[in-house]
């Protein structure tokens, strides 16, 4: 059975491929596919990440074992697409290269697609042209410090005590 899976690259314009792939392959398979159809040499680190509906990034799949003593069994060349990629409309975050950050949504949008003579892994369609560098991602965090009172702390914690 083949898989058509939409990638579409988190930048202004529009980027994105469709892609066949056999669900028996690995995301370390896909990973290599996605670095050439979209132009990346496929020599820097990669990592997926289970997605819901919300584009919510959820559990990583690490290209390989970068010392967090990760079971083997998560990294890329061990999951079987079929195995991540259940159910139509099932998707992904693929991020490529740590340091640039290019980020991917992934998602699966036909599961049993019939293709004749047609050589897989293959690029199905094109759009847009990747820009030249990464768009900058601002990672934003709730405002921890509001309603924080200092003192009130330092006198809950006896540190009032040795400040003299």
């Amino acid at each position: 059975m083949v898989y058509k899976i939409r990638a579409i690259l988190n930048v202004e314009e529009d980027v994105i491929r469709d892609i066949a792939i056999l669900k028996t392959e690995t995301l370390e398979d896909l990973h290599n596919v996605l670095s050439n159809v979209f132009g990346f040499e496929g020599n820097e680190m990669a990592a997926f990440y289970r997605s819901n509906d919300d584009w919510t990034q959820g559990e990583e799949f690490p290209l390989f074992d970068m010392g967090d003593n990760l079971d083997p069994k998560t990294q890329m060349g061990e999951i079987i697409l079929e195995n991540i990629l259940e159910v139509e409309n099932s998707k992904l975050i693929y991020v490529y290269d740590f340091f640039s950050m290019w980020t991917f949504y992934i998602e699966l949008i036909e599961s049993n697609i019939e293709l004749i003579n047609y050589e897989l892994p293959g690029l199905l369609f094109s759009l847009g042209s990747v820009p030249k560098n990464a768009p900058n991602i601002a990672f934003e965090s709730e405002n921890l410090s509001e309603g924080y009172d200092e003192e009130e702390d330092e006198d809950e914690f006896g540190f009032d005590e040795f400040m003299g």
